[in-house]
């Protein structure tokens, strides 16, 4: 039998975008290598506190644009002539690119490197995620750090896993420096190889790097049963896609492997204008509840996936024969299909996630 594969069956990929790379609003460009663990507290070599406040410009008693800090009214009758300062709890514009500039990240279009620097819409996908004190939440691709402190203002421990190890080192010194004594962990790592994390994540909220965005969502839904629901943020088609019924043009192997492990919903555009710099393609908040237990086993699960990557490589081809490399050849594979109760004339965009466990059923039955 073919190992099923996550992600998009040759043929089923988003069409490309007119850049050579496609922008990652994560601020990164997706990578391979694992790290090891990036401390809490550990300053990068040659980079002190002090230099971080300066080089931010998080000086105590200013606030800037998208910090969403609210201080007292200096105007106001008590006030004693100075406005107290005021912490902030968010980064904004200036500070993200300074921080890039401290630490020698040009964020260009070719290399995909795009920065949320808006709160808003920070807070706004806090909000979508219904997150909690109570939630350990799992963040792919933390960036500067944007999205993770607006994800600890809820009191929820954060578990950041981050492949750059610029990055992965700055993040818990500008969370200590904006949220002192936050629980934050971070991992350097490369999220499609991580298969342990110290807390059991309940939450999934992130960024993700859009060309490995379906891959590193299911990898993470395999590997952390304990990850209930989430938000992601992903390119605005490829995320139709994972929220699409059958039958849809958009439906294709994305969606049926999302609903593999539960409801898959969109959740609200995202302005490329919220975005250091601007990327030239839209986004998307998808929202997710996990079924409240498996829908089957592991092994059905891996035929399960192997049937849909055959039914959407020649989507256009009626089952009988774009699975017949998978079960076999053309008359195996419609007898097969007949004992499933599929019509072997139907193609695998009409097909639920059930309909394809049936048929994998009758496979491993033979």
């Amino acid at each position: 039998m073919t190992a099923a594969r996550h992600g998009y069956a040759p043929g089923d990929e988003p069409v490309a975008t007119t850049d050579a790379t496609t922008p990652d609003p994560r601020g990164e460009t997706a990578g391979a290598g694992v790290g090891r663990p990036g401390g809490r507290h550990a300053a990068p070599a040659g980079i002190s506190t002090d230099s971080i406040t300066e080089a931010a410009g998080m000086s105590t008693g200013s606030i800037t644009e998208g910090s969403d800090a609210d201080g007292p009214d200096a105007d106001g009758p008590d006030a004693p002539g100075e406005a107290a300062p005021v912490a902030r709890t968010l980064l904004g514009p200036a500070e993200i690119r300074d921080l890039a500039e401290m630490l020698g990240v040009n964020p260009t279009k070719k290399l995909g490197q795009n920065f949320v620097i808006d709160g808003n819409t920070v807070r706004r996908i806090v909000k979508v995620a219904a997150i909690t004190s109570a939630d350990t939440v799992v963040e792919v691709g933390p960036g500067l750090g944007s999205l993770t402190l607006g994800l600890l203002e809820t009191g929820a421990s954060v578990v950041a896993v981050e492949i750059d190890e610029r990055l992965a080192e700055q993040l818990p010194l500008t969370v200590e420096l904006m949220h002192a004594g936050a629980p934050l962990t971070v991992i350097r790592a490369d999220a499609l190889k991580i298969t342990e994390i110290p807390d059991a994540p309940t939450r999934l909220v992130a960024n993700l790097p859009y060309n490995v965005s379906v891959p590193v969502l299911l990898h993470l839904l395999e590997h952390f049963a304990s990850i209930r629901a989430g938000v992601v943020m992903v390119q605005a088609e490829v995320g139709e896609r994972l929220a699409a019924p059958p039958g849809s043009k958009v439906y294709g192997s994305p969606s049926v492997k999302a609903a593999w492990y539960g409801q898959f919903r969109t959740a609200g555009k995202v302005s490329r204008q919220v975005f250091w710099p601007v990327p030239n393609v839209d986004s998307i908040l998808i929202a997710f509840e996990r079924r409240a237990a498996p829908l089957e086993s592991e092994q059905l699960r891996l035929a399960t996936f192997a049937l849909v990557d055959g039914a959407f490589q020649q989507r256009r081809k009626m089952l009988r024969q774009s699975l017949s490399t998978v079960l076999g050849d053309p008359t195996t594979a419609s007898a097969i299909l007949t004992e499933a109760g599929i019509d072997p004339t139907e193609r695998g965009e009409q097909l639920t996630v059930d309909n394809f466990l049936a048929i994998a059923r009758a496979w491993r039955a033979r």
